[in-house]
C-alpha cells in the first residue's frame, strides 16, 4: 500500500531530476513555436528573394524559383559598392575598436592614474544618449574638420558607439584575469605593454571576440549615422544604398530581399568565427564592473 512518505519521495524525485510527461510536452512545444517565430522571418525573405519580381508580395513561393532578383541586383544597381564601403567601415571600426577598447579596458583594470574615475564614467555617460540627439552635433563636428561623406568620418562616429560599451567590457574581462600573470611579465623584463601583448591578450580571446563581434554589428547594420552623413551613391553603405529600393511609387520588394539576403552573410560569417567565445567573453565581462 503506497503511503503518504513514499509518494512525497516520489515527487520529489521528480522535482529534482525530471520532469512530468505534461511539463515535457508544454516545454518542447513552447521551443517548437519559438523556432518558428524565429526562423520564419528569415525563411520568408529568403523564399521571397528566389521568386520573380511580380510575386514578391504574394504567398506563392513555388511557382517558379529563379535567380532573377540577384542578377538585377548585380548587375543594374551600384550593391557590389555599397557592399564594400559597408564592408571597408565596418572592418575599420572593428579592427580599431577591438584595439582602443583592449588598451583602454586593460589600462583601467590595472593601472592608477590621475582622471580614471572620471574615465569611467565618461565611458558609462556616453552610452545613456540616443542616436537621435546626437546625430546633429556629431554631423556639425564632422562638417567642421572635413569628414563628411568620408569612410573616416563614418569609422569616427561608429567608435564612439562601440567603444565605451566594449571597454567597460574588456574591463571587467581583465578583472577576473590574475594579476600575478603582469608580475611575472615584469619579473621577466617585459615592459607594461609588453606584458599586455604578449601575456594578457592571449588570455583575453573571448573578450575580444565579443568586442570585435559587438563591433562589426555595430556599424555593419547601423543606418541613422550612414544614411545622414554619407550621400552619393559612390559613397552610400548598404544600410543608404537599400534606401533606394523604396519610393513615394512603391518599394521593389524582390531586389530588396535579394539584398538581405546577401547582406546578412558576412554578419552570419563573423558569428560563426566568434560564437565559440560569444558566451565564455560575455559572461566574463559580466562578473566585475
Amino acid at each position: 500500500m503506497t503511503t503518504a512518505t513514499d509518494t512525497a519521495k516520489t515527487t520529489q524525485s521528480r522535482r529534482r531530476g525530471q520532469r512530468s510527461p505534461l511539463a515535457s510536452v508544454g516545454l518542447h512545444a513552447g521551443l517548437v513555436i519559438a523556432s518558428v517565430v524565429a526562423v520564419f522571418p528569415v525563411l520568408w525573405v529568403l523564399l521571397t528573394s528566389l521568386k520573380p519580381a511580380k510575386y514578391a508580395t504574394t504567398t506563392d513561393f513555388f511557382r517558379k524559383t529563379t535567380f532573377e532578383n540577384y542578377t538585377n541586383l548585380l548587375r543594374d544597381t551600384p550593391f557590389l559598392t555599397w557592399f564594400g564601403n559597408s564592408l571597408l567601415i565596418a572592418g575599420l571600426t572593428t579592427v580599431v575598436g577591438v584595439f582602443v577598447a583592449a588598451t583602454t579596458g586593460y589600462a583601467v583594470s590595472r593601472f592608477r592614474f590621475p582622471g580614471k574615475r572620471g574615465l569611467m564614467w565618461t565611458l558609462l555617460i556616453t552610452q545613456m544618449f540616443p542616436v537621435a540627439v546626437l546625430i546633429v552635433p556629431i554631423y556639425n563636428i564632422m562638417a567642421s574638420i572635413g569628414l563628411l561623406n568620408r569612410a573616416a568620418g563614418l569609422v569616427i562616429t561608429y567608435l564612439t558607439i562601440a567603444v565605451p560599451f566594449c571597454a567597460w567590457m574588456m574591463k571587467g574581462f581583465f578583472d577576473t584575469i590574475p594579476a600575478e600573470i603582469d608580475e611575472s611579465g615584469q619579473v621577466d623584463g617585459l615592459t607594461p605593454f609588453g606584458t599586455f601583448w604578449r601575456l594578457i591578450l592571449p588570455l583575453a580571446k573571448p573578450g575580444i571576440a565579443v568586442t570585435a563581434f559587438y563591433s562589426f554589428i555595430t556599424a555593419w547594420g547601423e543606418v541613422a549615422y550612414a544614411s545622414a552623413f554619407m550621400v552619393g551613391d559612390e559613397n552610400l553603405t548598404l544600410a543608404g544604398g537599400l534606401q533606394k529600393f523604396v519610393n513615394q511609387y512603391g518599394a521593389q520588394w524582390g531586389t530588396m530581399t535579394a539584398a538581405s539576403v546577401l547582406i546578412a552573410i558576412p554578419a552570419a560569417l563573423v558569428f560563426l568565427f566568434a560564437q565559440r567565445h560569444l558566451v565564455t567573453g560575455m559572461s566574463a565581462g559580466a562578473v566585475k564592473g
